[in-house]
């Protein structure tokens, strides 16, 4: 009984940590967290309220649940009235509606600004979703 006792509270140890780690966490420029996006895609901000979210089908929301926008496959990104309004690439770097490169994200998750200064960082997440909370949808962190 106490050897099941022992693995159930290991298991539970385990499973809340690789929760943990399943989120990508959002720091500003200052390495401060000012959020985090889960792995099912809700975004939180620093007190831990959801203030968006990125489904699976890449439909972006607000904090009620509005769409305000789309990440499609081939990584273009549109507003809410499905205009293209910038795109990522595969390497990283971030465009606007007119092709111009307003950032990148590095593999490691450090955002750089047009300049390629370093502007935040979101480890742990999908390029896509980080190219649309800092760069094109502001979600009042």
């Amino acid at each position: 009984m106490k050897t099941k006792f022992i693995f159930f509270i290991l298991l539970t140890a385990t499973l809340q940590m690789a929760s943990a780690q399943s989120d990508g966490i959002l720091r500003n420029r200052s390495n401060v967290q000012i959020g985090k996006i889960q792995s099912d895609g809700v975004i939180r901000n620093s007190s831990n309220t959801q203030i968006g979210k990125i489904e699976a089908n890449g439909i972006v929301r607000d904090h009620s649940n509005a769409q305000i926008g789309k990440i499609d496959t081939d990584g273009v990104i549109r507003d809410r009235s499905n205009t293209q309004i910038g795109r990522i690439d595969d390497n990283g770097v971030v465009r606007d509606r007119s092709n111009a490169q307003i950032g990148k994200i590095d593999t490691d998750g450090v955002i750089r600004n047009g300049s390629n200064a370093q502007i935040g960082s979101a480890k742990g997440i999908k390029r896509e979703w980080a190219a649309v909370v800092f760069f094109f949808f502001d979600f009042n962190f």
